[in-house]
């Protein structure tokens, strides 16, 4: 039986601590679209290097991570098209949706916030659709 599982527990475990560390020492919530968003429209000036840290660290751990693993399969396409039409729909839907999953899918759901319970189950919903129509009816995945 393949363990892997074992490292999505894992990272789901550091991830809601993170949001809840987060929340209980900023009292803002850890949404990644939010922090990223109110660097880019100033309306998170006066906690900019927060946001900045918290960015870079999204960013520089995971390349530091490289050393400990022999081989990382992360099953991703070499289509670069479909990458970027991916980056794009992601972007769109944080915006349509007020947030992203860290916001809505951790901190939403853990704070039994509806609007983040059914922003969670749409995108959900939506991810099941795009995959069945992308890798069974159009098959470029």
């Amino acid at each position: 039986m393949e363990q892997d599982w074992v490292w999505g527990f894992v990272g789901g475990l550091m991830i809601g601590c993170a949001g809840a560390l987060y929340l209980l020492v900023n009292g803002r919530i850890m949404g990644a679209s939010g922090i990223l968003g109110g660097l880019v429209d100033g309306s998170g000036r006066s906690t900019w290097a927060e946001r900045l840290a918290f960015l870079a660290g999204l960013i520089l751990v995971p390349p530091l991570m490289v050393p400990l693993y022999d081989r990382v399969d992360t099953r991703l396409t070499d289509n670069i098209w479909l990458l970027v039409a991916a980056g794009l729909l992601v972007g769109f839907g944080t915006r349509l949706a007020n947030g992203c999953t860290s916001g809505h899918g951790v901190c939403g759901i853990s704070r039994l916030s509806l609007r983040g319970i059914m922003a969670t189950v749409a995108y959900i919903l939506a991810g099941g659709v795009v995959v069945l129509a992308f890798r069974h009816w159009l098959g470029v995945i």
